[in-house]
């Protein structure tokens, strides 16, 4: 009899975890033919739930190291029917230099480069779906990039996966030589699973991998080398970086939400890649509400070594096979401290004419960089003694948001 009973027990337990099985590998199939749908029907991001028709209307300014990048963007989206919605964004940069790279081997320069997006969101269920190109255009620079995501809620919409893809095109140029063209192709593969955790606690984990192939240093910059047949003790060669990198990143991010409607927000990132860099980033964000105002403060630190091929000054020329002096490729620590403030100006309960929802936002960026091989040569020092350079930067962002 008590065999009957075990083998009866056994049966159930086996049946329940053929179904589960059954169920695992149906939602999993579910999810590969999506993605493989995806480029007959693109949707969105954000899983369950289209993006709010809303217009915003931004000016962003940056100023520090020399450079002052400043312009306008729009972006505009709209909902069709309850399935799909469309976005469109134009975004225009006005860049002058005369950075600690420009001023030691060139002249101060100007550019202007024009950047625009279409998207197309498609959602089905529980599954909504992505697709969008940008085409960013400067003088001496044209970049192409498609992507699309797949995201996925499950287990009564407390889990979402997110599968993304890009594939990015670009070609490199010089204003002084026309006939100076080359290819930069990309890849870019993203996981992404969002869980609610409890009534107050939102977690993320992401994985992403980057794969770059072509011509990957600026067609600009100039490595220096020592030189004692020149006064200064050195002179400058062109950079040459390999023509290969990929790149991993694991970010992890948590939001805990406050009994007052404030909310603290964490995060932390890992970067590697085979150029022998590695990267830590970490922050931390507060937000307050306080009636039609938010409030936000955020602190972001950020190090990392340098690459294997990167020298401040190398003993002579074509010391080593690959050679940078790109100041970003070097060992760095930075920090920033960002304020942000939000007035709502159309109430949601009123709205305004075919308006719902108004809000104006402005926020300021102070970063901060040490660089701990890079050299300020501007200082006129001699070979050796010359201070390590150091980034003060500010940038301000002011943007006005409409629903409707």
């Amino acid at each position: 009899m008590a065999a009957k009973v075990r083998r009866a027990a056994a049966a159930v337990v086996t049946s329940k975890f053929r179904v589960l099985a059954k169920t695992i590998m149906k939602q999993l199939r579910h999810i590969a033919l999506l993605m493989l749908g995806v480029l007959a029907a693109p949707g969105v991001v954000v899983a369950g739930v289209l993006p709010e028709d809303r217009s915003d209307a931004l000016y962003h300014q940056y100023v520090g190291g020399g450079v002052e990048i400043d312009g306008p963007s729009v972006l505009v989206r709209k909902q069709v029917g309850k399935s799909l919605s469309f976005v469109g964004n134009y975004y225009v940069d006005y860049v002058s230099s005369a950075s600690v790279d420009v001023v030691t081997t060139a002249s101060p320069y100007s550019e202007e480069r024009k950047q625009w997006s279409l998207g197309m969101d498609y959602l089905r269920g529980n599954t909504t779906m992505s697709f969008n190109y940008v085409s960013s255009v400067e003088s001496d620079f044209d970049a192409k990039t498609y992507s699309f995501a797949v995201s996925q809620d499950m287990f009564g919409d407390l889990t979402t996966l997110t599968l993304s893809y890009a594939y990015g095109d670009d070609i490199v140029g010089r204003s002084d030589d026309p006939s100076f063209q080359q290819d930069n192709t990309r890849q870019q593969y993203g996981v992404g699973l969002t869980q609610i955790l409890t009534r107050n606690l939102i977690a993320s984990l992401n994985v992403e991998t980057i794969t770059d192939e072509g011509f990957l240093n600026n067609p600009y910059r100039s490595v220096r080398y020592a030189d004692p047949n020149v006064a200064i003790g050195y002179s400058f060669e062109p950079e040459l970086y390999p023509r290969t990198r990929t790149s991993n990143a694991v970010g992890v991010r948590a939001r805990y939400y406050l009994p007052y409607r404030a909310a603290i927000e964490g995060e932390y990132r890992f970067f590697t890649d085979t150029w022998d860099i590695v990267g830590n980033t970490a922050s931390l964000m507060y937000v307050h509400p306080w009636g039609k105002y938010t409030f936000s403060i955020k602190g972001r630190y950020h190090d990392q070594n340098g690459a294997h091929f990167y020298r401040d000054l190398f003993p002579r020329a074509q010391a080593t096979n690959f050679r940078g002096r790109d100041k970003e490729l070097s060992p760095l620590t930075s920090s920033t401290l960002q304020l942000k403030a939000s007035y709502q100006f159309i109430d949601i309960n009123k709205g305004w004419s075919i308006f719902k929802k108004g809000s104006i936002t402005a926020s300021v960026d102070l970063l901060s960089v040490d660089y701990h091989d890079f050299s300020d040569l501007t200082a006129g020092a001699d070979v050796g003694d010359e201070p390590l350079y150091h980034l003060d930067a500010n940038i301000f962002q002011i943007y006005i948001s409409l629903w409707y």
